[in-house]
C-alpha cells in the first residue's frame, strides 16, 4: 500500500540529514584508496570536443522536459561535497560533458544527452547511426548537433548492438519507419535481439519499470545531496521510446558489411552484457566499437532493476576473443557509454583489464563457493586485486563487487544456501513481527535500531528498520529512522545505483510512493509475436480465480495465415500453433495487431465484432471471461514498506 494512502501518526517530513561523522569517516576511507594521480580519463572524456547544444532543455511534444542538459550543472567544475563519495562525484563530472565529439576521423559520439552515448559513423553519401538512445526527443537532439556541425547527411543504415532500450529506443527521432520498411535503410541487430528487446521490457516489465525508478533515481532532485549519476551514465531520459524491428540479423562472428562505402566487421558475444549483443571493427578506421561489453567502470553482472543473470564466464572470454580478432591493430576502442580510449596499447590493456575484472569475479567466486560458502558470505569476503583496483574503469559505479558476486553464485547456485533453515522462512510481514517481538516489542526494537544509527553501524540499523516498517507500516518514528539510515548510506556509496536505490528509499518512506517514470512503449508491445503476447497474458492470469474455469480460444491471425489454440485450465494458460481449429472451439480471426489491441484494453471486442476488424465463431463472451481474470498491474508497488 503506497505511504500516502495510509493513516499517518504525524505528518512526513522531507528532511534531509546532514552526512554523519560515521559517513564521512566511511567516505575518507574510499578517497584513500582512489587512483588520484591517474588524470588520463580528464583528457580523454574532453578529447576530439566539437561543441555543445544550445538548447538545452529537450521536450517532449507535450512541452514536458524528458531531458535536461543542464540539470547536473551544480557538479561542472566543484568540488566534491560531504553528501556524495568523491569516487562516484568524479565519475559523474566526467559523465556530464555532453556535446559532440570525434573519435576519429568520420566517427563522432554524441553524449550527455541519455544514460548511453550515441554514434554517428560517415559514410559516401550519408551516416551509419549506432545505439539511438532512450527515447526519440533525446536521439532527435542529439542528431540535430551532429548535423548542426556536420551538415545535413542521410541516415543509410541504423545499428543496435545489443538489446537494451538505452539502444535502440529513440531511433524514430532519427529514422522512419517507412523508409525502414521500403527496404531504403537496413536495420542491423545481433540474432535474438527483437525477442530479448520486447520479452525484458513486457514479461517481467512493470516490475523492472518500478525498480529501475529505484535505480536510475530519475524522481529524485538532482542536487548534491540528491541524484548525481548511475555510474554508467546520469539517469535515463523520460520520453518516447520507439522501436524500429531489424531488417538485418548478424548471425556470426566474422560476419562484414559494408554499409555506405564503409567495411564492418562484427563479433557476435551473446550472454554477455546483454542475452543479444555484438561488438563490431571498423578497418577504416582501426576503430572497435565494443558496445557495452567494456566501459568506464564495473558493469553489473545482475543489475538491480531485475534481468536474467549474465555470464560473467562467457562475458570474459568474448573479451579475450576481442583482443584476439583485432587488438594488434586497433588505435580506439569506443561504446555505447563513456569516453573512448586512444592508443593501441591503452586500449588492449583497458580490454584485457576489463576482462581479468569479470573472470577474476567469476573464477574467484567460484572457489569460495566450492568451499561451502554463501554468496553473502563472498560478497563480504572476495577483494579484487590491487592492480584492478587502481583502475578507475573498474571501480563499482553501475556494478559492484558485492552484487555481482551474489549474481554469479545465483547463477550457478540458485536462491537457497545449501542451509535447511533457509529453505522455508517467513514471508517479510510475519518476519518482521517475529523479529519485533523478540527484540522486546517496537519501543525495544526501535532503541537498538537507534543505538545502531548513532554507532554508525547502518546496515544493522536499516535491518532492524525494515522489521518495524514491516511490522507496522504506521510507525512513523521507524520509516523516519530507516530513512535517516539508508540516506547515510547512499551519502557514502560509490555505486551510483546503490546511492539512487538508498535516497529514492529514504524519499519513499518520508514523503510517500515517487511512482514509476517511465510508462511502456506501444512499439514495444507492437512488436510481440502472437506467442509472446499469449505468454503475457498467461503471466498475468490470475491463478487461484481461475482455477475451476475451463476455456478454449483459437486464434486465427490472418496476416501470418496461422492458428493458435489457447486452453484456460487448472488456473494456467497453455497454448500452441495448431492446423486448423477445433470445431467445437470459438475462434476469433484478426491481425496480430488487433490482438495486441484486445489483451491490453485499448480495443473494445464489440466495436472490433462491429467494424470488422474481428469476426468471431462460437460464443464472443469466452474472450470476456478470459480477460475478467487477468490480475490488474499496479506500477506504484510499495518497497520499502509493505
Amino acid at each position: 500500500m503506497p505511504l500516502e494512502r495510509l493513516p499517518q501518526a504525524r505528518p512526513p517530513t522531507n528532511t534531509t540529514r546532514s552526512p554523519t561523522d560515521a559517513t564521512r569517516r566511511r567516505i575518507a576511507a574510499t578517497v584513500a584508496s582512489l587512483p588520484t594521480s591517474d588524470r588520463q580519463d580528464v583528457e580523454d572524456a574532453s578529447r576530439g570536443f566539437l561543441g555543445r547544444a544550445e538548447e538545452r532543455q529537450i521536450r517532449a511534444a507535450d512541452g514536458r522536459v524528458v531531458w535536461d542538459l543542464d540539470a547536473y550543472a551544480f557538479m561542472r567544475d566543484a568540488e566534491p561535497p560531504d553528501t556524495a563519495n568523491p569516487s562516484l562525484w568524479r565519475q559523474g563530472q566526467l559523465s556530464i560533458e555532453d556535446g559532440l565529439f570525434e573519435v576519429a576521423e568520420g566517427i563522432y559520439q554524441l553524449r550527455g544527452f541519455d544514460n548511453s552515448a550515441m554514434t554517428v559513423i560517415e559514410g559516401d553519401a550519408g551516416v551509419i547511426v549506432v545505439d539511438p538512445l532512450i527515447s526519440s526527443e533525446a536521439a532527435a537532439a542529439a542528431f540535430g548537433l551532429y548535423t548542426a556541425h556536420r551538415g545535413e547527411r542521410p541516415v543509410k543504415a541504423m545499428i543496435y548492438t545489443h538489446s537494451h532500450v538505452d539502444h535502440f529506443g529513440g531511433v524514430k527521432g532519427i529514422l522512419a519507419e517507412e523508409r525502414v520498411a521500403s527496404g531504403e535503410v537496413p536495420v542491423i541487430a545481433p540474432d535474438g535481439f527483437l525477442h530479448h528487446a520486447v520479452a525484458e521490457n513486457v514479461f517481467a516489465g512493470p516490475a523492472m519499470l518500478r525498480r529501475a525508478g529505484y535505480m536510475f533515481g530519475a524522481a529524485l532532485e538532482c542536487g548534491p545531496a540528491g541524484q548525481i549519476g548511475a555510474g554508467i551514465g546520469q539517469t535515463i531520459s523520460t520520453g518516447t521510446v520507439t522501436l524500429i524491428a531489424p531488417t538485418l540479423d548478424i548471425t556470426r562472428t566474422g560476419e562484414t558489411l559494408t554499409l555506405d562505402g564503409v567495411e564492418l566487421v562484427f563479433q557476435l558475444t551473446p550472454g554477455t552484457e546483454a542475452p543479444a549483443e555484438m561488438n563490431f571493427y571498423v578497418p577504416r578506421h582501426r576503430a572497435l566499437y565494443a558496445a557495452d561489453n567494456a566501459s568506464h567502470t564495473q558493469h553489473n553482472i545482475l543489475t538491480i532493476r531485475g534481468a536474467l543473470v549474465r555470464d560473467a564466464h562467457a562475458w570474459a572470454h568474448y573479451l579475450t576473443e576481442t583482443i584476439a580478432l583485432w587488438g594488434d591493430e586497433l588505435e580506439v576502442v569506443f561504446g555505447g557509454h563513456h569516453w573512448p580510449t586512444w592508443g593501441r596499447e591503452r586500449a588492449v590493456e583497458y580490454l584485457a583489464t576489463q576482462r581479468d575484472l569479470y573472470l577474476y569475479l567469476h573464477d574467484q567466486t567460484l572457489r569460495l563457493l566450492n568451499q561451502g560458502y554463501t554468496g553473502p558470505e563472498i560478497a563480504e569476503l572476495l577483494e579484487l586485486p590491487p592492480a584492478l583496483e587502481q583502475q578507475w574503469h573498474t571501480r563499482g559505479y553501475y556494478g559492484s563487487v558485492s552484487h555481482n558476486v551474489k549474481a554469479i553464485y545465483q547463477r550457478y547456485m540458485g536462491w537457497y544456501d545449501g542451509n535447511p533453515a533457509n529453505l522455508w522462512p517467513h514471508p517479510p510481514e510475519a518476519a518482521a513481527k517475529r523479529y519485533v517481538e523478540a527484540m522486546g516489542g517496537p519501543g525495544a526494537a526501535l532503541a537498538v535500531a537507534r543505538r545502531a544509527f548513532d554507532e554508525g553501524d547502518y546496515r544493522w540499523c536499516v535491518e532492524v528498520g525494515k522489521h518495524l516498517v514491516f511490522a507496522d507500516e504506521t510507525d512513523t518514528e521507524a520509516r523516519h529512522l530507516l530513512a535517516d539510515a539508508m540516506e547515510q548510506l547512499g551519502y557514502g556509496a560509490e555505486n551510483g545505483t546503490w546511492r539512487n536505490a538508498y535516497l529514492v528509499g529514504a524519499t519513499e518512506l518520508r514523503q510517500g510512493v515517487l511512482g514509476t517514470p517511465a510508462a511502456p512503449s506501444p512499439d514495444l508491445l507492437r512488436a510481440l509475436t502472437v506467442t509472446q503476447i499469449l505468454d503475457s497474458v498467461a503471466v498475468r492470469i490470475d491463478g487461484p480465480r481461475a482455477w475451476d474455469d475451463r476455456l478454449r480460444i483459437a486464434w486465427l491471425i490472418a496476416d501470418e495465415h496461422a492458428t493458435h489454440l489457447a486452453e484456460l485450465r487448472n488456473g494456467v494458460l497453455s497454448h500452441r500453433i495448431v492446423e486448423t481449429a477445433p470445431r467445437e472451439v470459438t475462434a476469433f480471426t484478426l491481425p496480430r495487431l488487433a490482438l495486441i489491441e484486445l489483451v491490453t484494453g485499448t480495443l473494445e471486442l464489440s466495436k472490433a465484432l462491429a467494424d470488422g476488424t474481428v469476426s468471431v465463431a462460437g460464443d464472443p463472451q469466452v474472450l470476456e471471461r478470459l480477460l475478467s481474470l487477468l490480475a490488474p498491474l499496479d506500477p506504484e508497488f510499495a518497497i520499502v514498506t509493505p
